[in-house]
């Protein structure tokens, strides 16, 4: 897959996030939120700090990114996240009407993806893949220091 530039330049902005979270001792997911070419929003998981299920980094970005505007829509947006979007992310992504949703690795256990639904609103482009790799690295590395 050929992948846009600018695509994975804010993927590494979103793995710095997941990189912070993972020093934190928080599942390491991370995402930003790009208006305009520019980073308006910056999150990563803070469910153990906060003690707060819904503290997703992509429910934190999109707090910020509104607060940023000035309004709950993020119609000219793209989210970019580590790791596919939970079905409450999506389901928040929707009332969002985000423009676009980039994310890294599939998760195969919670991935919104996994309910064979489309949560996504339907002008939202989603895009999968985007440093794979690396996003997934992450992730089994963090679960492999919980196990030992």
């Amino acid at each position: 897959m050929i992948q846009d530039k600018s695509d994975e330049h804010f993927m590494r902005e979103a793995l710095k996030e997941a990189e912070k979270a993972f020093e934190q001792n928080e599942v390491p997911i991370g995402a930003v939120i790009v208006s305009d070419g520019q980073i308006i929003a910056r999150a990563h998981n803070l469910t153990e700090r906060l003690n707060d299920v819904t503290a997703h980094a992509e429910m934190q970005a999109f707090t910020s990114a509104a607060e940023f505007l000035g309004g709950k829509y993020l119609h000219n947006c793209s989210l970019y996240v580590t790791i596919e979007p939970c079905v409450m992310c999506s389901g928040a992504a929707y009332w969002t009407q985000v423009k676009s949703i980039v994310y890294g690795a599939k998760d195969d256990k919670r991935g919104s993806s996994k309910l064979g639904v489309t949560l996504t609103h339907p002008k939202t482009k989603v895009t999968c893949g985007v440093l794979e790799k690396e996003c997934a690295t992450i992730m089994q590395t963090f679960f492999s220091k919980k196990r030992t």
